[in-house]
């Protein structure tokens, strides 16, 4: 009895705080301070006591889109603080979060991150405008599936704790929002929906609680918000019924505006009193997919068949007792089943006989109503009509008419075709004859038949001929003969001595030791060298009425006065000695400085071979250096501690996790690319303990991991795990999985070894669209904390994402394919990678054979850039300061000012400079191929 009355006292209370401001007199009362003064409405002050100690959840979601200007952002902000002023903002009161939307949507601050009002208001007013589109759905999901979640702060649903969502938007959405706030609202979560400007009023609708009269608003402009404030003071403060009324609700109370309601479990609905629960009949409330019947269990259902039929094993399905199986039917042909029992059936054409079991062929023939003009043929079912030979069946497929054979044949007559008794013929119009082929036809050749007279060209007419000339000719009177068109009479030639005819024109011409101008009409005196019979090798001189040979620059004239050779050929040739070029007679040969011998191809220098001279021990190759030599490795090992062996560059130590989207848009097959990209990266390094540990994490929506740093010590394990990975296929949350790789995937608990033992940190990161959060903070911290990050992007993958995941620089760290049939490609470039990075963090490959460092080098990951500045000062190095020892030829100092040392010096830096050239344009291609690519996306 005193629990209701305690309920009804506040039920009655209030609907005193839901009444308007100026219908109440209240006491003068001192206005509590919490951190902001300026902005306090009176309501404010009016009815903060009855949010006090209130426990809440609340989650502001804010419409971020490009049409909400600079102006109206800060008015949403301004009206965010003051809803703040009448909440008490506590860890065991109410707590408040916030997220920003556009086209992705941004976590400002979860419920969890701040604990005092003064920093929320602080956070609110520091938030910038995303300027974007406009995904109120997404934004919705986002709330429900994280902000929500108690990961997040969230306080768990058997508190009974109110969980508010607060949404403010402008625009019509670009996606779908009435799903997903039907499904925020049956997890019991309470919308409040705020329109700003041209909203439609029924999509708000779809968004709010219910009733809307209490939870859907629409204001003409962002100006009028602020009027807002008081209304959703009285909303929030209102008392939570379930928290202080015997509720009786037989399995959830869930709060409303100065009431509650009741929800049942998964499985139960509600009974009529609106409090107790029954089992859902799913057979009535959803597709079963039953054949036949549906039978209702508790939380599920089965299907059942009625009698003469068993269920198939789709467990859906009913499937008929097969009773022609089961029994000697006897039947000729076919046997078919009935409910109970069987009969025999014959096929078409033919009739089951009294004993229902054997058949007779039907003859459709005897019928004297087949009316066959000709003959009657019998068929499977039926009977056809048949012409004699010479006939074909008309239309009507009884009658028959002769044979049409020129148009059933198609002779292919030129001009006619006739048709015969027993076929057809070909034939000509008049003035034609039949070729021998006897389809085509040829006009009779009057010109031929008869002594035409015509001088040149003769020309068949319809029934006669006549006589035409050739070009360049004109017919006589005669109408026979022809005469030359005289075109230097017809025609103002302009010539200046003497004009000629030709076939079709003319020409002017010149007398001798004159030739013709460019005018091709003038004349002027003959040139001694454009007669072409000087014989000089480079340039001919005209000198009165003779002519001089003359050389270019850097030759001379030899003694024959007509052709030319070199002053200086070292310097007039790229000769590409190597230390010294000495001219001889017309050519030139190169020569080595002492202590070097020349080279096969003549140009290049090489020391003595002490490779060849004495035991290096060198597993690979040996290399001369000075007096001395050093070991190398071949391509893809590098050199280990003793100075002389070689290993695999994948052999070296390196921690490696996987970070592959398993999003919807990837779709199953392309998933199994995937995998197989994964397990080929997986082969080409060494999996143990001490040498590679690689972990794997899938997501989507959420974040899975499929296998830490130190789940397997194998890769035969390894590879199997990746084959049996299941498909997410749900959002495309790339930010979050990157936040679980920072934060989890390098710690020791998963397998990580420590930062003091100086192993590289490699992700490999694998996309095939935009990511639906932040990716840019996360990937930032991996980078600062010397994680290289490797992007490979596929199909819609965007290229800013990309960007910001890669490590620098980012040509060797980005990898792109437009579709997953060329992963292939991808793959090999990202191994070379890989070991390229372990073999420059893999020690000192040209170290010194037999001396052995001071201290061993921490492998630490490297990046190979394309110009090596110290190529050159090295190469000089080698020239003026070789290594000195006892016994070699360049022991003594050199003296850098002789001449054959500058020569050597010049060359070096000429062919450094070659090769820097060489790889300038080397990245001059791969920028033009990357900009063709993003052209042509």
């Amino acid at each position: 009895m005193e629990k209701m009355l305690v309920g009804c006292f506040l039920l009655i209370l209030g609907q005193i705080l839901l009444l308007p401001a100026e219908a109440r007199e209240w006491p003068p009362s001192r206005s509590i301070s919490r951190g902001r003064h300026a902005r306090t409405h009176p309501q404010t002050a009016l009815l903060e006591s009855s949010c006090e100690n209130k426990r809440a959840d609340v989650v502001f979601i804010i419409d971020s889109s490009r049409s909400v200007n600079t102006h109206d952002y800060a008015k949403v902000k301004e009206f965010i603080v003051d809803i703040l002023q009448f909440l008490d903002i506590g860890p065991d009161v109410t707590r408040v979060g916030l997220l920003q939307y556009g086209s992705t949507v941004k976590n400002e601050f979860s419920l969890k991150t701040f604990k005092r009002k003064s920093e929320v208001e602080h956070a609110v007013k520091r938030m910038r405008h995303l300027s974007t589109g406009t995904m109120t759905g997404l934004a919705i999901q986002y709330a429900l599936n994280i902000a929500f979640s108690e990961a997040e702060g969230a306080r768990p649903l058997r508190e009974n704790v109110p969980r508010v969502i607060m949404i403010v938007t402008d625009g019509r959405p670009q996606d779908s929002v009435a799903e997903v706030a039907a499904k925020a609202r049956d997890t019991g979560i309470l919308i409040f929906a705020i329109g700003v400007g041209q909203v439609d009023f029924n999509t708000l609708k779809t968004i709010g609680s219910e009733p809307h009269e209490d939870h859907v608003f629409l204001v003409a402009n962002f100006s009028q918000i602020e009027s807002l404030t008081s209304v959703f003071q009285n909303k929030l403060c209102t008392v939570h019924m379930c928290s202080i009324l015997e509720h009786n609700c037989a399995h959830f109370c869930i709060n409303t505006p100065g009431s509650y309601v009741c929800r049942c479990r998964q499985g139960y609905i509600l009974n009529s009193d609106q409090t107790t629960c029954r089992i859902q009949d799913l057979c009535a409330a959803e597709d079963h997919g039953c054949e036949q019947l549906c039978v209702n269990l508790l939380g599920s259902f089965v299907c059942q068949c009625y009698s003469g039929y068993t269920l198939a094993e789709d467990g859906k399905r009913c499937v008929a007792v097969d009773y022609c199986t089961s029994e000697n039917h006897g039947c000729e042909h076919e046997c078919v089943n009935t409910d109970s029992s069987y009969f025999c059936r014959c096929p078409k054409g033919f009739a089951l006989n009294p004993d229902k079991k054997t058949c007779t062929k039907i003859d459709y023939c005897t019928s004297p109503d087949h009316g066959c003009q000709h003959e009657c043929v019998n068929t499977d079912d039926s009977y056809s009509c048949r012409c004699l030979k010479g006939f074909t069946l008309n239309p009507d497929q009884k009658t028959c008419r002769r044979i049409n054979y020129c148009a059933l044949n198609k002779p292919g007559c030129e001009h006619e075709c006739v048709n015969t008794e027993e076929g057809y013929y070909c034939r000509c119009h008049r003035g034609y004859t039949l070729d021998p082929n006897g389809k085509t036809c040829s006009r009779v050749d009057h010109c031929a038949e008869q002594d035409h007279g015509c001088a040149q060209l003769c020309l068949n007419t319809g029934d006669s001929f006549v006589c035409q000339c050739l070009e360049g000719f004109l017919i006589n009177e005669d109408l026979k003969t022809c005469s030359r068109v005289d075109y230097c009479l017809l025609s103002d030639h302009g010539c200046e001595y003497s004009c000629v005819n030709t076939d079709r024109s003319f020409a002017c011409q010149c007398p001798e030791e004159h030739v013709l101008r460019s005018d091709g009409k003038t004349c002027a005196k003959l040139d001694s060298c454009a007669l072409g019979n000087h014989g000089c090798e480079h340039s001919c001189v005209s000198s009165g009425g003779s002519f001089v040979c003359q050389c270019f620059e850097g030759y001379i004239l030899r003694e024959d006065r007509k052709t030319c050779r070199r002053k200086d050929t070292c310097q007039a040739v790229d000769h590409g000695c190597e230390h010294i070029c000495v001219n001889s007679d017309e050519s030139y040969i190169c020569k080595c400085l002492e202590g070097f011998r020349l080279a096969e191809d003549g140009k290049h220098c090489r020391r003595k071979d002490v490779c060849k001279s004495t035991h290096h021990g060198c597993e690979h190759i040996c290399v001369n250096r000075g007096s001395s030599y050093i070991c190398k490795c071949s391509k893809g090992f590098i050199l280990a501690e003793d100075g002389r062996r070689c290993k695999r560059c994948t052999e070296g130590p390196v921690d490696l996790v996987f970070v592959i989207d398993g999003s919807k848009s990837l779709g199953e097959e392309n998933f199994e690319i995937v995998k197989q990209f994964v397990t080929g990266i997986i082969d080409s390094l060494a999996i143990s303990p001490k040498a590679a540990r690689v972990g794997l994490l899938q997501y989507s929506t959420q974040v899975r991991t499929e296998f830490t740093l130190r789940n397997f010590s194998s890769a035969k394990d390894m590879k199997k795990a990746v084959a049996h990975m299941k498909y997410m296929g749900k959002g495309s949350m790339t930010g979050l999985a990157l936040k679980h790789m920072f934060e989890r995937s390098f710690t020791q608990v998963e397998g990580a070894r420590p930062l003091s033992a100086r192993v590289p940190r490699v992700v490999i990161v694998l996309t095939d669209g935009r990511a639906q959060d932040d990716v840019s903070e996360w990937a930032s911290k991996a980078q600062a904390k010397g994680v290289t990050m490797y992007a490979v992007g596929v199909g819609k993958a965007i290229e800013e994402e990309l960007q910001e995941i890669a490590s620098e620089p980012t040509e060797e760290h980005l990898f792109y394919a437009e579709d997953f049939s060329t992963m292939g490609e991808i793959s090999d470039k990202l191994r070379k990678g890989i070991c390229e990075a372990l073999e420059d963090s893999g020690g000192r490959q040209d170290s010194p054979a037999g001396e052995l460092p001071k201290r061993a080098r921490q492998p630490t990951v490297q990046h190979r850039y394309l110009f090596e500045e110290n190529n050159l000062a090295r190469s000089t190095q080698k020239l003026f300061h070789p290594t000195k020892s006892s016994g070699s030829p360049l022991a003594e100092k050199h003296n850098q000012c002789k001449c054959e040392n500058l020569i050597m010096f010049q060359n070096l830096a000429n062919e450094e400079v070659r090769k820097l050239t060489q790889r300038l344009e080397e990245m001059t291609q791969r920028m033009e191929a990357l900009e063709n690519r993003l052209r042509y996306r």
